[in-house]
């Protein structure tokens, strides 16, 4: 995956950085029902984004121990509202490897900029730094990323894959991802149980 290079367009206008897509019924892809994408990176080359709506079983205290950050998880010290931080299915890319997608207080050499109040850091030094209550406010952790070629997700979303909207941030980090999906949809005045495969995008 090269961020930088999806995230290089000349259209600004055309891109989708910043937004959700939404899951139609009729989304043919199983790994992608019902399911929520913050998009990070949007151009003629590609897009990439992540599914912030599906949870692993691992908490995020039990991947700090396991990844040996901490030694116990009653060690971590997180912000206020930082604690109850959502471990994700980012997608079925890379599965094995974890994203940080928050608030845009903290910044690390390898932390990009998504959005305005949103950041990406894809190290470590990351949740170090989050164990020791000196990262984000806010956050949510993405094992795996979803990733379309050149031309892909434009197919998708004219054969009404996908709904589109500016993303809400609030959504982003809700701690109930259950809920995120609706929620989406709120955005577009959209109720789930009038939803058919018929609709476009906004």
């Amino acid at each position: 995956m090269d961020l930088e290079q999806m995230r290089s367009r000349s259209d600004e206008t055309a891109s989708l950085e910043g937004h959700f897509l939404i899951a139609m019924p009729g989304m043919e892809d199983e790994r992608f029902a019902r399911c929520v994408v913050y998009v990070c990176a949007h151009s003629a080359n590609g897009a990439m984004g992540f599914i912030i709506n599906k949870g692993q079983p691992l908490s995020f205290a039990a991947l700090l121990t396991q990844l040996e950050i901490v030694g116990d998880p009653d060690e971590i010290r997180l912000p206020e509202k930082g604690r109850e931080v959502s471990v994700c299915v980012g997608g079925p890319v890379e599965r094995g490897r974890g994203f940080v997608l928050h608030s845009d207080d903290y910044e690390s050499d390898s932390t990009v900029t998504v959005d305005e109040g949103i950041a990406l850091t894809p190290t470590l030094d990351i949740l170090k730094a989050m164990s020791k209550g000196t990262g984000p406010t806010t956050a949510i952790m993405a094992l795996g990323y979803a990733g379309w070629g050149a031309g892909q997700l434009e197919s998708e979303i004219a054969a009404n894959g996908w709904l589109t909207c500016r993303a809400d941030l609030g959504i982003v980090f809700d701690a109930e991802l259950d809920h995120k999906y609706t929620r989406a949809l709120g955005i577009l005045g959209v109720d789930p149980a009038f939803l058919t495969s018929e609709a476009g995008h906004a």
